[in-house]
């Protein structure tokens, strides 16, 4: 069974940084395409970012990214950990939400980095940007 769990939210002030983190079990992440989204309050599941799989072709470990997080976040794999990070600096108000991760069967899905694509969510972490 595929298992995510996240963490690492919490409150911050604009302009502060935190790195979320999203670690798996009963499955190896380095094989699978994990998309960080975010919900915010009222509003629809939003992709962040997304990180592909399939250690050996020519695009494992491609990123995306939304325009709205741009030069601001980074995701990235630890393969040892098992572990899938989103650093997010320069937070602002707007980036208040609770942060998930979920798998994508196919690369193309970290492209579109629609909700409905991803499974196996996570329940996610509250993220704060506040004075």
């Amino acid at each position: 069974q595929l298992q995510l769990v996240e963490s690492g939210g919490g409150l911050v002030q604009p302009g502060g940084s935190l790195r979320l983190s999203c670690a798996a079990s009963g499955f190896s992440l380095e094989y699978y395409n994990i998309g960080w989204f975010r919900q915010a309050p009222g509003k629809e599941h939003e992709g962040v970012s997304c990180i592909t799989s399939n250690p050996g072709s020519t695009y494992y470990g491609n990123t995306n990214y939304a325009d709205s997080v741009k030069g601001r976040f980074t995701i990235s794999r630890d393969s040892d950990k098992n572990t899938v990070y989103l650093q997010m600096n320069s937070l602002k108000h707007e980036d208040t939400a609770v942060y998930y991760c979920a798998v994508g069967a196919v690369q193309a899905m970290c492209v579109t980095m629609r909700a409905s694509d991803f499974g196996s969510w996570g329940e996610g972490t509250k993220v704060t940007v506040a004075s």
